[in-house]
């Protein structure tokens, strides 16, 4: 072979080789292509639980590490400078998931285009305020907050309320965004979920991570029902049930529920401020699982649309058990529910349907 045909040979490989390797670049950028960013508005920013969730999102804790987004931040007037402080910080943080602040007290503005809706904003209930004043107040926070959210929001945003009566403010949301489909609308019980796992961990010294499956049944008040009849406990050994490890069911059908239940008012006892990170936290892992996913095997606790599952009246914001897989929750099916669980549901229930009633009579 002479020298020339060699030489075209070399270079002709040499070619393939380089186009090889640029076209295995190529596939790495597509593969690297900085997602667009998903839009979350967060109602009462300038509070204390939007104080603190507002950098967990920035940071990548709710959508995951590589997921950008755009915080719009609501908070009504008195809280202007506040909210302006909060967007101060985030901007002072450098978060490279964070591609932009609308800090705002317009509702419209808020709501425009976003993606994923965090209403923590709501009237608290105050020393000598009837049930029905506080709800009174909801009624028409939620009622405008709705109607901002019904014109201006992307057509697939999934709405979270964390502001108490979470669930009946969920309720009212829904009646006046009829446009967001019922299966978007949802109120936080995974705190409570997180409480009951933290609860079991605590009882068996196991890591936290290590315990699954309890489920919080109903409202989010002191008629809810935290339920470890399913859950279980990652041993040595394999999966072990929570009830046969505690082996104490006088502990786990009362003191362990009362704990849950008032788990709220125990921290506002001891400082003198309502659960603002826990909140936050939750809320993250709330929307995170709806977002991308339970893991196989796992199950979480999402006040939902009821659809009739486990007797509970369909139309109800109850919290139920859900896997959540592309976006999407469902009911976990068949559980067995006992006599006594059955009865604690049903409690539950009871004070949902007196809860949406007042509500009512409030837009009456």
């Amino acid at each position: 072979m002479d020298h020339a045909v060699l030489l075209q040979k070399i270079l002709v490989v040499s070619f393939i080789v380089a186009l090889f390797w640029k076209i295995i670049r190529y596939m790495c950028n597509l593969l690297n292509v900085e997602k667009e960013p998903v839009r979350v508005l967060v109602t009462g920013a300038a509070g204390q639980i939007g104080y603190a969730i507002v950098p967990m999102i920035a940071r990548g804790v709710m959508l995951g590490p590589d997921q950008p987004v755009i915080l719009h931040l609501l908070d009504i007037e008195p809280a202007a400078e506040a909210l302006n402080g909060v967007k101060m910080e985030l901007i002072d943080a450098a978060f490279p998931l964070l591609k932009g602040v609308i800090a705002t007290t317009d509702p419209i503005e808020a709501c425009m285009g976003v993606n994923i809706a965090v209403m923590v904003g709501g009237f608290p209930r105050k020393e000598g305020m009837e049930r029905k004043d506080v709800m009174s107040k909801n009624v028409s926070i939620y009622k405008a907050q709705a109607s901002a959210l019904e014109k201006h929001a992307a057509e697939d945003c999934k709405v979270l309320v964390i502001a108490n009566p979470a669930n009946t403010n969920a309720l009212i949301l829904k009646e006046f965004a009829p446009s967001i489909p019922e299966k978007n609308i949802t109120c936080l019980t995974r705190l409570d979920h997180n409480r009951a796992l933290g609860q079991i961990s605590e009882s068996l010294d196991v890591q936290v991570s290590d315990v699954k499956n309890v489920i919080i049944w109903g409202n989010h008040s002191s008629t809810q029902y935290p339920d470890v009849n399913h859950a279980t406990v990652q041993t040595s050994s394999g999966e072990k049930p929570v009830r046969e490890l505690v082996s104490d069911d006088k502990w786990l059908n009362a003191e362990f529920i009362t704990t849950v239940q008032q788990r709220g008012a125990a921290v506002i006892k001891a400082r003198k401020l309502s659960s603002a990170l826990s909140a936050a936290s939750a809320a993250c892992d709330h929307m995170r699982d709806w977002v991308l996913g339970t893991p196989e095997g796992t199950w979480v606790s999402m006040g939902v649309y009821s659809d009739g599952s486990y007797g509970i009246q369909p139309g109800l914001i109850y919290s139920f058990p859900v896997t959540c897989e592309k976006g999407k929750w469902s009911i976990v099916q068949g559980l067995k529910i006992d006599e006594f669980s059955r009865a604690k549901m049903d409690a539950t229930a009871k004070e949902l349907v007196e809860e949406k009633s007042l509500a009512y009579s409030c837009l009456n």
